[in-house]
């Protein structure tokens, strides 16, 4: 196999990219200067050196000004430690703090419960998740909030998610809600705008 075929291979690997996605991106990186070409290395050559997993959240930040595993939303005295929102993955984060309609703090679990696939959940963070819920039941937490997207295979994550949490939240009278339909179905959180991701944090059942 050719280098470029190797590239093409190794794009294809991506998340959501296909092969002719994929062959744009190949012969794109051939089409560079030899500078950005160096630039674009030495970036992905970094990048694990410079961007760590928040020791909390488990949502990636960069820690290249901080010598600390727990990133700024998690270690915030403004935030509100009452309540916790598991969502997929880091996009979705970023999506929430972009509408800037959520105080509080976050939990990546990492993916989704394919619906087809339920064995795919051994890749997940549940009891990683467990272990948080409990560590922040003394301080007070009241409400999880499980934000998935609106598509079956999110639902079969929550689904999962509340198998793991349920008894504790009962035992602990921790309210467990869920994103309104503010979000329609078959959406994803991470490409919802501003005005939707507030109608259905505002509207949680």
């Amino acid at each position: 196999m050719s280098t470029l075929d190797s590239l093409i291979r190794y794009f294809e690997t991506f998340p959501g990219v296909g092969g002719r996605q994929a062959k744009r991106f190949a012969f794109h990186v051939l089409r560079m200067g030899e500078a950005d070409t160096k630039e674009f290395a030495q970036l992905v050559e970094n990048i694990k050196q410079r961007v760590t997993e928040c020791s909390s959240c488990h949502r990636f930040f960069a820690n290249e000004n901080t010598k600390s595993n727990t990133c700024s939303i998690c270690s915030s005295n403004n935030r509100n430690h009452n309540r916790l929102l598991v969502v997929e993955r880091d996009s979705d984060v970023q999506a929430m703090e972009r509408a800037g309609v959520f105080d509080g703090l976050y939990f990546v679990l990492g993916g989704t419960v394919p619906l087809l696939n339920a064995k795919d959940n051994t890749k997940l963070r549940g009891g990683t998740l467990k272990a948080t819920v409990e560590s922040r039941i003394p301080a007070g937490l009241e409400e999880i909030i499980l934000g998935f997207s609106i598509n079956p295979d999110g639902e079969n994550t929550a689904r999962f998610v509340e198998s793991i949490i349920t008894d504790l939240a009962t035992e602990h009278n921790i309210k467990i809600s869920y994103l309104g339909r503010g979000l329609s179905t078959g959406s994803e959180l991470e490409y919802a705008d501003v005005e939707t991701i507030k109608n259905a944090l505002q509207n949680r059942s």
